[in-house]
């Protein structure tokens, strides 16, 4: 859905930067074409005659701005109204925090938990992660294998019937400086007895946070749902799952967005790093092809091996690149996500014409590559030129790739070294690059 969205909202982006003149006639045809866009995303239909209205309005009586062109003024214009029916930016507390996750069954609330405790244990804070869903033995199984997963601390109490007892005993268990995030049981539907036993593990949790989780497929109702959460236990906000599946998904961000409960977060693929914090300034100009560096930028220094990848790319620009180096960087690549997302928080690659299946291939090549790379020893990944006749077939076997794979993974390296070398020549370029790594930049490749 967002994919589809954003496309067509670039699309609009476009026709005014190839007009020669913005006039009614212009204006009309931008107008319409935005209003099919957020309707085929299931945005609610007086939200989105509203914003067009405001759009229109805006580009007939106000004037840009001394040395701004009509296009690019157009262009704001189109960026502020949709921003603005996403709700403010939301500054989410990441000291240790006490939070009760709440949401109907089948929303994705335990999968949701264990995100989130990655989300605290990438900021440095020690995360626990407590099961009170005492309907569902399922749930405490799958909540047990995430915090193994993640390495965070867990409690259950598969004997104990009330919730509000076992969140009593967990917080025994844990340190003040852990954030505790406790998964609770779902229903079908709002009703009496979910609420009350809410507020009861409420009472004895006294959280810091009480987040809502609702699956983007709800579309409208989503909006729904958060306010009638909101009425019954109070919210501090809202995680939106499976936005990046769901034809949806623009009803639902629309829609929670516009209730009493603010988006915390996204949830944007099914691994465990995938959850976003929603900021709709950054959201929209990766939407409108503008790009979000600071968001690249955050995913570089959020990397495990961050030291060793910048070592790597001194290493790239020193002419010193080797097979172990390429690893490393390999390694940075699929930790900060897939490449059609990364290409999104480059301004003007969202907009690029790529193809979904070019970007597959590249990725699934570079699967291969790291297959083969961990088949070499010590001394083949420092000296790549060591890799000959023998050595290359035993490489392919142990990796269960062809030759060919390990020759090309081989002429790929070579070409890489040497390019970077011809780089590092330049004096002028190479002190840009190494003030970018200074700073904290992602390196090359």
């Amino acid at each position: 859905m967002l994919d589809t969205l954003g496309k067509s909202l670039r699309g609009v982006l476009q026709k005014i930067a190839r007009s020669s003149t913005i006039d009614e006639a212009l204006l009309g045809e931008v107008v319409r074409d935005i209003q099919r866009a957020l309707l085929q995303a299931d945005v609610n239909v007086q939200l989105t005659l509203d914003l067009t209205k405001r759009v229109r309005r805006r580009a007939t009586e106000e004037k840009p701005p001394a040395g701004a062109s009509v296009r690019d003024f157009l262009v704001r214009i189109i960026y502020e109204e949709i921003r603005g029916i996403l709700g403010p930016d939301q500054v989410f507390d990441t000291r240790p925090r006490k939070i009760l996750l709440a949401g109907l069954f089948g929303q994705g609330k335990t999968t949701t938990a264990g995100k989130l405790a990655r989300f605290y244990q990438k900021k440095g804070v020690r995360a626990a992660l407590v099961a009170a869903d005492v309907h569902r033995p399922a749930a405490i199984d799958q909540l047990e294998q995430l915090a193994r997963r993640i390495g965070c601390d867990f409690f259950a109490d598969r004997n104990e019937r009330r919730a509000e007892e076992i969140v009593r005993r967990a917080l025994r268990e844990f340190p003040a400086h852990s954030t505790i995030i406790v998964d609770t049981a779902g229903r079908s539907g709002i009703d009496p007895e979910l609420i009350e036993e809410l507020k009861r593990v409420k009472e004895v949790l006294a959280p810091d946070e009480i987040i809502l989780v609702l699956d983007a497929a709800m579309g409208q109702s989503a909006g729904r749902s958060a306010q009638a959460f909101h009425d019954a236990v109070g919210l501090n906000g809202v995680i939106l799952t499976k936005i990046d599946g769901s034809a949806k998904g623009g009803g639902a961000l629309s829609a929670v967005a516009v209730s009493s409960a603010p988006i915390l977060f996204l949830g944007t693929g099914e691994h465990l790093d995938e959850l976003e914090h929603f900021e709709p300034t950054r959201f929209v100009s990766r939407l409108l092809g503008m790009g979000d560096i600071q968001t690249l930028l955050e995913r570089f220094d959020e990397l495990t091996d961050k030291e060793e990848a910048k070592n790597a790319a001194e290493h790239l620009m020193s002419g010193k690149f080797s097979l172990r180096d390429m690893r490393t960087q390999i390694d940075s690549l699929g930790q900060m996500g897939s490449f059609s997302k990364l290409l999104s928080f480059l301004p003007g690659m969202g907009s690029a014409k790529i193809a979904e299946g070019q970007l597959e291939e590249t990725q699934a090549r570079l699967r291969r590559f790291r297959a083969v790379l961990d088949s070499m020893t010590g001394d083949e990944l420092d000296d790549g030129h060591l890799i000959k006749g023998d050595r290359i077939h035993r490489i392919a076997r142990g990796s269960g790739q062809k030759p060919q794979e390990v020759r090309g993974l081989l002429k790929y390296w070579e070409t890489t070294r040497k390019a970077a070398h011809g780089i590092s020549s330049n004096r002028k370029l190479r002190r840009q690059l190494e003030r970018q790594f200074a700073q904290g930049g992602p390196p090359p490749g």
